[in-house]
């Protein structure tokens, strides 16, 4: 076990196991296992805590209530959970997200690993659920309150897992299970997956040495089907002067400042928001995962007082995910829509009518195939020394690392389309917003015979997080009963050391590649949009595109590199030679070094019916940061089509440095009185830090390689940024008024500061111009007249008159006009993490019931969480407007119906989490959030005399969706279609 943790988790967990042997010693009580005394062992984890502390105990060895410890984690007041491909991913407590919690094993910080989108370092620091069996786990604990013997990180909630010792459990035993999953959302045939878990536990030499291991092989398929749509958000409507944006609407319904004409039904007026839709997109994707996980652990007691535990933990999380998909670009020019009424406008119908010229109907398909592999060595020694202290030595050196499983990257995505669409629309007044669009005449969308290549990008990214952290602890303990209970002490120093690397191949051959005869007819497969999203309002709609063909992504990439050497010579970046995996031009690197010392005592008297504790404590942490990066500096830029500007890279780069550092004194203060029997109250006070995330973090520039018009972007990270820092208040009431009942109410308050924000600086590069706005294309607007002059026009003007300037790339057939001294230095607008004064403070009320009734075998758990903060956002503002909101804020609850009594268990568990602020983006300042979201989960087992027990359980069994939105809840962002998950299986315990 981790030793600044490992005091204050090993007291809650002999609490809970002392506890629990009385009941069972007493004269007539039969010994309870399973669902009741598992939530028996968590009560009384939670009674005897100090501070407030919420847990859940597996039933038995191998046997976790939940298949998924996130989704077991929702289940206690306060935790609620965001879904990811409709499993349980990422924790939220008291409206922190999981950048705002710590979660360790068995007391240890671990490293963490994802690639997420593959162009980006992790947004969160805590360690993955998703890398451990819930077979493999003993208990899980949620430390709400900030404790000095607990490892600092999470001003949500400090959540330590906690994995078999072979000494906590004498003699032999083990447990293992075989079982088939069966998960509706796979989009071909559903097949049965396997998942194959064990565990056994042994001691030996009269219980001195002890052995115990774990292991789990999990396969899982699953699909994931997605409306996705993308806004040019927080316009005012007319009379505003946000019309003559582009993408605004325009007033005027016949020759506006474009010359279009443009029908709007009730425009939005000057003091209305709205959105207007950039894209809309059916995606269509089959997931493939794989998880290995496996625990080895030793204990021998070296002597009476002398105890060593030598631990690996190793686990392999490979996911591949293939998306098809079917969508449209709106280009904002001849248009009409329909709008609801302010102050903030739903947005009805949105169409645009392209005349003359169709436009693209695209498809798209992408792979990701990614692997993560943990692997962590400890070890630790406690010494029972005289006169009642305690030492603790634990060390531990662990790694994570991320890399993809492809040749080409670790994702990639290729463009196909026909240019056909002559009118095209999104629905927004169901559900699934219905996509719509028109032919031109002679051409048909959906004939894969008139389909071209088009752009096409490869992302190769590498991502590792290594910790080495060694923890020494004290404990001295009166040996005669004093006001002094205990005093812990100890210091704790870890090495953090962070790699991220990555790397781009892209070709933004967006107008076309080479011919629709380049691609044979048979690498396309059929895909129905109405079977995909079946269940869904909309999609019965007669004008929803039906359905569309996918293609073999490999096959394609690998026919497009014969024919056009998409990888070989790209338009950017560089590949490896021979190969699609791009070279890693980007390498960021950050050692993080933290020495945290502390001392913490717990005093009791005895008041009213009970005794009184009282803990103080405090901790003092101190960090240094060093950030080294590698990154592209651009050398020049190029105007390739109509809308599309690349930037061109030196290939000269060096590391850049920068360096940070701070320190913070955390107090704590935690008091508990029972001033009736089996009634107690608690008072806490705290300070607690949550470090910036790595992503935030990291040092070195990244610019985006194509710009627009208005310029271009990127974004730096900051290695100065201090931690979010949170006062923290909590008082809560608790009854404990029966062997495995409980009633509580709590109330919790943060006060929380340093909250993180974009900044911006305006950097320009030697020899990178803006053609756009050069004297070339002044002359060509001049020559060519005035009035509405496409893009195209000026650059064949340009091409033609000053050919010296340009540059033709025959595989691609494109030709690019340069940017060249005269033309204005490019202007990049570059987003830097800083810093913000904001503060904010988040409140709330947590209230629960757990009740079991007599001993009918059944009973319930209830609970509610009511979570307000004083920072929200405001939707009627526009864009122009910076603002700061709390994001992640939401009430939740909870409801489980169990029945535990002889050979049957079963249980249905309800679970609720009101809409949320998802995220907001800072320039320009939009929000996203995420709808309600409620889904019902059950199990049930039979366990016959011979330790066989025969099990089902059911995920989301009703098959909610799920649906994210912009200012409007009708301004539908996503929405993707639920299905439940089944699974049967066998466990034998011994």
């Amino acid at each position: 076990m981790g030793l600044g943790a490992t005091q204050a988790m090993a007291q809650d967990a002999t609490a809970g196991e002392e506890a629990a042997e009385e009941v069972v010693a007493e004269d007539d009580v039969i010994v309870v296992t399973g669902i009741r005394a598992s939530l028996r062992d968590a009560m009384n984890i939670k009674r005897n805590a100090q501070g407030v502390v919420d847990a859940i105990s597996a039933e038995d060895i191998g046997k976790f209530p939940d298949t998924n410890l996130a989704e077991s984690l929702q289940r206690i007041t306060g935790v609620s959970i965001d879904r990811e491909n409709g499993e349980g991913a990422r924790v939220t407590v008291r409206g922190f997200g999981p950048e705002y919690n710590l979660v360790t094993l068995n007391g240890r910080q671990m490293p963490t690993s994802t690639l997420g989108d593959g162009a980006s370092a992790p947004s969160s620091r805590s360690f993955d659920f998703g890398n451990l069996a819930s077979e493999a786990v003993v208990a899980v604990e949620v430390y709400k309150t900030g404790r000095a013997t607990v490892p600092s990180g999470g001003i949500g909630s400090s959540i330590n897992i906690r994995t078999p010792r072979p000494l906590n459990n004498p003699g032999f035993s083990g447990s293992f299970a075989v079982k088939g999953v069966y998960d509706e959302s796979e989009n071909d045939d559903v097949s049965i997956t396997p998942e194959v878990s064990g565990v056994i536990s042994k001691t030996f030499a009269e219980d001195r040495i002890g052995i115990a291991v774990t292991g789990s092989y999990q396969k899982r398929k699953s699909g994931f089907n997605q409306f996705f749509s993308e806004f040019r958000d927080g316009y005012l409507g007319c009379g505003s002067g946000y019309e003559n944006e582009w993408g605004a609407i325009p007033c005027d319904p016949g020759n506006d400042w474009r010359g279009n004409y443009n029908l709007q039904e009730n425009r939005p007026d000057a003091n209305t928001v709205y959105a207007v839709p950039q894209n809309g997109s059916y995606n269509v994707t089959n997931i493939d995962r794989e998880r290995i996980n496996g625990q080895a652990v030793l204990q021998a007691k070296l002597g009476d007082n002398v105890t060593a535990t030598l631990d690996y933990t190793f686990s392999q999380n490979t996911v591949e995910a293939a998306q098809s998909s079917v969508g449209i670009w709106f280009n904002h020019v001849t248009t009409s829509s329909a709008w609801g009424d302010g102050p903030i406008a739903d947005i009805l119908f949105y169409s645009e009518n392209f005349g003359g010229a169709p436009s693209d109907l695209s498809y798209s398909g992408s792979l990701t195939a990614n692997r993560s592999i943990n692997h962590s060595l400890g070890g630790n020694i406690e010494w029972e020394a005289p006169n009642g202290f305690t030492f603790t030595l634990d060390a531990h050196s662990s790694s994570a690392e991320s890399k993809p499983t492809l040749p080409y990257g670790s994702n990639l995505s290729v463009g196909t389309a026909v240019f056909n669409v002559q009118t095209q629309g999104i629905d927004y007044t169901s559900y699934l917003p219905v996509i719509s669009y028109t032919n031109a005449t002679g051409t048909d969308g959906n004939d894969v015979a008139q389909r071209f290549a088009t752009g096409n990008a490869f992302r190769n990214a590498y991502f590792k997080d290594e910790i080495d952290q060694v923890q020494l602890s004290g404990n001295y303990t009166p040996e005669a009963d004093s006001f002094l209970q205990s005093l812990d002490f100890g210091v704790t120093y870890t090495n953090n050391r962070v790699q991220s690397a990555y790397g781009f191949i892209q070709n933004d051959t967006w107008g076309g590649l080479g011919t629709p005869a380049d691609i044979p007819d048979d690498i396309f497969f059929p895909i129905s949009v109405t079977d995909a999203f079946r269940g869904l309002e909309g999609v019965d709609n007669p004008n929803i595109i039906q359905s569309f063909y996918g293609f073999d992504v490999e096959r394609m990439v690998d026919l497009l590199e014969s024919q056009f050497g998409i990888c070989s010579s790209p338009a950017t970046g560089a590949a490896q030679p021979g190969t699609c995996l791009a070279v890693q031009d980007i390498d960021r690197r950050i050692t993080e070094k933290t020495l945290a010392p502390y001392a913490e005592a717990a005093f009791s008297f005895d008041v009213g019916a009970g005794e009184a504790h009282l803990i103080t404590g405090l901790r003092y942490e101190v960090t240094d940061v060093d950030s080294r990066a590698l990154s592209l500096i651009p050398d020049g830029s190029a105007w390739v089509a109509a809308n599309e500007f690349n930037l061109s890279y030196a290939d000269a780069r060096d590391f850049t440095r920068a360096k940070g550092s701070y320190d913070f004194w955390l107090p704590n203060i935690d008091f508990d009185i029972e001033p009736i029997q089996d009634v107690i109250f608690r008072a806490s006070y705290s300070h607690t830090i949550t470090r910036p995330t790595y992503d935030n973090l990291q040092g070195g520039l990244s610019l985006n390689p194509l710009f627009r018009v208005d310029g271009g972007d990127g974004n730096q990270g900051n290695p100065s940024l201090l931690p979010f820092k949170s006062e923290n208040f909590d008082a809560s009431v608790e009854w404990y008024y029966g062997n495995a009942s409980y009633m509580s109410v709590g109330y919790f308050r943060k006060n929380v500061e340093n909250y993180i924000t974009v900044g911006g600086i305006q950097q320009f590069f030697e020899g990178v111009y803006q053609p756009y706005n050069g004297p070339r294309a002044a002359e060509a607007r001049a020559a060519l007249g005035g009035g509405a002059i496409s893009n195209d026009d000026i650059r064949a003007y340009i091409i033609a008159n000053y050919p010296e300037t340009t540059s033709f790339n025959p595989v691609t057939g494109q030709t690019a006009i340069l940017g060249v001294p005269g033309d204005p230095l490019l202007e990049f607008n570059i987003s830097v993490p800083i810093n913000s004064d904001q503060k904010a403070t988040i409140d709330g009320w947590e209230f629960a019931l757990q009740h079991n009734f007599w001993e009918t075998g059944f009973g319930v758990i209830l609970n509610y969480t009511i979570v307000n903060g004083d920072a929200e956002f405001d939707n009627t503002q526009p864009y122009r407007i910076p603002q700061f909101a709390l994001v992640g804020l939401s009430d939740s609850a909870n409801a489980v119906l169990f029945y535990d009594k002889g050979p049957f268990q079963a249980r249905a568990a309800w679970n609720w989490r009101d809409d949320f602020l998802a995220g907001y983006s800072q320039n320009p300042t939009n929000p996203f959030y995420r709808d309600e979201y409620w889904q019902i989960d059950a199990s049930a087992s039979y366990e016959f005399d011979n330790g066989l027990t025969v099990f089902a359980e059911a995920i989301n069994l009703t098959g909610e969706n799920l649906k994210g939105y912009r200012r409007s809840e009708n301004n539908t962002f996503f929405a993707y279609r639920g299905a439940p998950r089944y699974a049967a299986g066998v466990r034998f315990s011994f």
